[in-house]
């Protein structure tokens, strides 16, 4: 079994309103020099075959028509 992650982002143009979220409130908490924030999210998996995480991205673990995503093995 391989772990691997899968890296879940919104795509360019998308609206990211956690994003904008946190963009605005890290300042109010003392953190200046902090631009164009993205929240996305991380599943992990273990898996036997990560040639077929492709698929799984495509048909269950992201929205192609919103989000991108990056399959990070470990």
């Amino acid at each position: 079994m391989s772990r691997v992650r899968v890296l879940v982002r919104p795509k360019a143009g998308i609206l990211d309103p956690q994003g904008q979220a946190v963009e605005r409130a890290l300042p109010a908490l003392g953190f200046a020099g902090v631009a164009n924030v993205h929240v996305g999210r991380l599943i992990e998996l273990d898996v036997d075959d990560p040639a077929q995480l492709p698929e799984m991205c495509r048909k269950l673990l992201v929205n192609p028509l919103i989000e991108d995503y990056e399959i990070v093995t470990a």
